[in-house]
């Protein structure tokens, strides 16, 4: 149950942060539903992938190279989810930091 009220929240704040940003474009509610398990999962098992394939370069830059990955994998949901467009990698980095924001307000609501 909690996984589904996860889910569901997830949705909300990609639904919300679609319609904030000029640069996100979603076609409805069921396709952010969409993106959110599409996103869980990539996140669940090809982000820490990456993290460790990249961690020296990471260490390089102090972290800053997890701000490109993250880019880059909401950009990769993009490409298999349709009805889900990202103008350019730079609204893929804004859409990833305002909906964590709002990610995160609606998880601080919930018991």
């Amino acid at each position: 149950m909690h996984a589904l009220i996860t889910i569901l929240l997830s949705a909300i704040a990609i639904f919300v942060t679609a319609n904030i940003l000029p640069g996100v474009h979603i076609s409805g509610f069921g396709t952010a539903l969409i993106v959110a398990v599409v996103l869980g999962f990539i996140n669940a098992f090809i982000r820490p992938l990456l993290f460790f394939l990249t961690l020296p370069i990471n260490v390089l830059t102090l972290g800053l190279f997890t701000f490109v990955i993250i880019g880059g994998l909401v950009m990769l949901v993009t490409y298999v989810v349709p009805g889900f467009t990202i103008a350019s990698f730079w609204w893929a980095l804004a859409f990833a930091f305002v909906c964590a924001l709002i990610n995160g307000f609606l998880n601080a609501l919930t018991p």
